[in-house]
């Protein structure tokens, strides 16, 4: 069993001006090893320090970057000019910015949903991908994600997101959200925060979690940050058409990629990692029993920790 490698501290940290945003980027590893993005999740949550910690430092250069308004770049929670082409166009400008050729690309959820538009936008400039739990952005992702199977399993957490209203579309569900969010009144838009968050946090973690303790771990800043660009994507279709990944999925099907996917995963859909599989034709599709979304799991960590270690022999 595979475990992350030692603890790593970034040998180069920037902040790159974008408009009226400012992204923080941080390499470390080897300077003359294989380049590796990674591409956290949310949209807004930024990367941790663990995340430069499932590579070889021997044989990677390990490129983190923080999205528009996530983690460590400013203006926190800033919708102006962040849409899924910014992100795109920031991660070009990061790889030009490095004198970087080509790079991996490792993401996980909506880490996997940006990887795989970029790698379509500039299959020249990527050399292969690992993707955890994809998220294909699908209007039919987020109809489960909001839906009455997750209803049922959980309802009393999701009435206290939206309601009781079962009735409500998806797209009203984050609507109201939304709304409440960017409205004049700061406590509602806090509670509308951490209705949110709440409810991602229990269908990720499942049965085990303790709506309680929610809030103990990340600050209402945080979380408010977060929501808000995570509902601005979700409620904006994150700024793709509708099954746009599937649909271009040629353009990358030369490219090897190794796909992990927890079973247990409620939050993305095992079958979005299956419909890949299918459309690329390089690609290894793992699936894991026990493990569901994060990445931080026993036997995730595993799998990701051995994936990069053997992507290099794919591509030699």
């Amino acid at each position: 069993m595979k475990t992350l490698y030692p603890e790593l501290e970034p040998d180069q940290s920037l902040q790159l001006t974008r408009g009226v945003h400012s992204l923080q980027v941080e390499t470390c590893g080897n300077p003359l090893g294989i380049p590796v993005v990674v591409l956290h999740g949310g949209p807004g949550s930024g990367c941790k320090p663990y995340h430069r910690c499932f590579f070889n430092p021997d044989r990677y250069r390990i490129i983190l970057f923080d999205q528009r308004g996530s983690g460590r770049s400013t203006p926190a929670g800033l919708t102006e000019h962040n849409t899924t082409q910014h992100l795109l166009d920031d991660m070009e400008s990061i790889r030009q910015h490095l004198g970087v050729e080509q790079w991996v690309l490792f993401g996980g959820s909506w880490g996997s949903t940006l990887g795989l538009l970029y790698a379509q936008r500039h299959p020249d400039r990527v050399s292969g991908l690992i993707l955890r739990g994809s998220f294909l952005a699908r209007q039919a992702d987020m109809q489960w994600f909001l839906g009455d199977e997750l209803r049922q399993r959980y309802p009393a957490t999701w009435n206290d997101c939206f309601g009781d209203d079962p009735a409500a579309s998806a797209e009203d569900r984050v609507a109201h959200l939304h709304r409440q969010l960017n409205g004049a009144d700061d406590r509602l838009a806090e509670q509308a925060a951490l209705a949110w968050y709440t409810w991602g946090s229990q269908v990720i973690l499942g049965d085990g979690f303790d709506p309680r303790l929610a809030p103990t771990k990340t600050s209402p800043a945080d979380i408010l940050h977060q929501t808000r660009l995570e509902l601005h994507y979700a409620v904006n279709r994150y700024f793709i058409r509708d099954n746009q990944i599937l649909e271009d999925c040629e353009r990358i099907a030369h490219l090897p990629a190794i796909l992990i996917h927890g079973e247990q995963d409620m939050t993305c859909r095992v079958e979005s990692s299956r419909l890949l599989a299918a459309a690329l034709p390089r690609a290894e599709l793992i699936l894991l029993a026990q493990a569901g979304h994060t990445s931080s799991g026993v036997s995730m960590i595993d799998a990701l920790v051995d994936a990069a270690d053997r992507l290099p022999e794919w591509l030699a």
